[in-house]
């Protein structure tokens, strides 16, 4: 049976414990620590204090097992603080599995030991309802058995993919990892440019969820492009045009997006340094 060590259990973490306990068929235990699990009305304690499968600790303690696998779900800025009482837990041939944001695999390896076996992801925050994606790079330490589990604990809660180069982890970091707060805002956008429109609230807010929802679904279950599927909606001197003449200027949505792919990028290269 794998020990898994789970450092953290916020959103995400707590999204990928239930993935995997619920979906998972290889036989693990799983250590979670988290100094939130400190009182008992965590919802991880409701959920599976009582499982057999799983440890809830506020922090290491001496009958902690050595894990085959930690994976670290701590917020980047929490990483050298956290990283000393797991090393010390640690093995020498523990693999270490990392989905902060812009903590790259030498800062890691450094931090670990210089041959420390890392693989980095990032799942976006969708993968709490099993409908993200990720993507996924190991360091030539990491067994091939090792980098296979990982790929289906990851793959249970979403989309995975594999990168080449770890250095386009930082423009993955900026479109899926980000993205969802980009749509989130186009999101809050819409529904304001309703009520700018003159429209009630309730209404603004039902037709600006209601259209970004359908035409999500519409571009995942269509075998057109998102372009080809613009253009059929789009009428020559229609409504349409008048907005997307609009949205689609020199300076409009395509370049403001553009801008804010590289200031995120920019942004996780900067905290891996």
């Amino acid at each position: 049976m794998k020990q898994v060590l789970l450092a953290g259990c916020g959103k995400m973490g707590s999204a990928m414990l239930e993935g995997w306990i619920s979906r998972l068929d290889d036989p693990m235990h799983f250590t979670v620590v988290d100094p939130a699990l400190a009182g008992d009305d965590h919802p991880l304690k409701k959920s599976f204090g009582q499982a057999g499968n799983v440890t809830l600790l506020a922090q290491l303690d001496d009958s902690t097992p050595a894990p085959d696998l930690v994976v670290l779900a701590v917020k980047p800025q929490m990483m050298a603080e956290a990283l000393p009482p797991l090393t010390r837990l640690a093995r020498p041939d523990t693999v270490w599995l990392s989905i902060a944001a812009g903590i790259s695999m030498p800062w890691l390896q450094a931090a670990i030991a210089p041959d420390a076996a890392v693989i980095r992801t990032m799942p976006n925050t969708p993968s709490a309802i099993g409908r993200g994606v990720t993507a996924i790079i190991a360091s030539a330490a990491v067994p091939a058995d090792m980098d296979a589990l990982a790929e289906r604990m990851l793959g249970v809660i979403c989309r995975v993919v594999r990168l080449k180069d770890e250095a386009d982890m930082d423009a993955v970091t900026a479109v899926s990892g980000s993205g969802p707060a980009y749509v989130f805002l186009m999101r809050e956008a819409l529904e304001q440019a309703a009520l700018k429109a003159g429209l009630a609230p309730e209404l603004a807010s039902v037709l600006a969820a209601e259209t970004m929802a359908g035409s999500v679904a519409l571009m995942q279950e269509s075998d057109q492009s998102p372009g080809q599927l613009r253009v059929n909606v789009t009428s020559p001197g229609g409504t349409t045009q008048a907005a997307l003449d609009v949205l689609m200027a020199e300076d409009g949505l395509m370049a403001l997006l553009e801008d804010a792919v590289m200031a995120a990028r920019n942004r996780s290269k900067a905290l891996g340094n």
